[in-house]
């Protein structure tokens, strides 16, 4: 059984990459000339990575909570790459504060940046603020939703992270609400690894954080929703810890 859940997780791997190079190659010309077809782009290769999850490996996916549908920032727990496309397909106009390496991503790297995301970079963590909020500032401009992950990268469940102080200082330059984001997709969908488990893989908003509040209290606030949520749906999805 294992073995037949494992060669259907490779299918999907497959099939994933292969649909990714279909699409933004198809969605090219639109996207070229249109931010809103970059978008698009990307939420029709959301929902084709949703169904093809559920059918070959038995995942379904939820959102729970009320997604901002104005402008706002996010800050979500990140455990894999499920959870980005889980969160970008529920708002209208996401846009994320990325790895910059990523931008070398064939196809991912590119319709990232068309869609209007920041990349920073991590090794240089004075400069890396000062630039990003430079970079969120430029293009403040165009409405949308802005992404972070306030940990800095995926963090596998059970796995204790800070919280980097970025996001607070977003939350103070933006002056707009930031809502929360709880997940438990790493439990069906490792940071690392081929097999995908089957399950209902969730991602939660949380109420917003109104603007506002002194950069140490959103960033006690953000932590405590966030981790407590996560546990909750990690619970939910069986994980009993590491």
């Amino acid at each position: 059984m294992i073995a037949i859940r494992w060669l259907l997780s490779l299918l999907f791997i497959v099939q994933m990459y292969i649909a990714m190079a279909v699409i933004a190659v198809c969605f090219a010309p639109w996207a070229v000339v249109s931010r809103h077809g970059a978008r698009m782009a990307c939420k029709t290769f959301c929902r084709w990575v949703f169904l093809t999850l559920r059918i070959l490996c038995g995942l379904r996916c939820e959102v729970r909570g009320t997604p901002p549908d104005a402008e706002a920032m996010v800050a979500a727990k990140h455990q894999s790459f499920l959870d980005i496309m889980l969160i970008f397909n529920a708002v209208p106009a996401g846009k994320f504060i990325m790895k910059r390496e990523l931008i070398f991503a064939p196809f991912l790297g590119q319709y990232a940046l068309r869609i209007g995301s920041v990349p920073v970079n991590r090794g240089k963590r004075g400069a890396a603020i000062a630039k990003m909020k430079a970079d969120v500032a430029a293009g403040a401009a165009e409405p949308g939703q802005l992404i972070i992950y306030p940990q800095g990268t995926r963090v596998a469940p059970g796995v204790a992270k800070p919280y980097k102080v970025g996001s607070g200082l977003l939350y103070e330059q933006l002056a707009q609400p930031c809502y929360p984001v709880a997940t438990n997709v790493g439990v069906f969908w490792p940071k690392r690894g081929i097999l995908r488990h089957p399950g209902l893989a969730v991602v939660e908003f949380l109420p917003p954080i109104l603007p506002g509040k002194p950069v140490a209290e959103f960033m006690a606030e953000l932590e405590s929703s966030v981790e407590a949520a996560s546990d909750r749906l990690m619970a939910e999805a069986g994980f009993k810890g590491v």
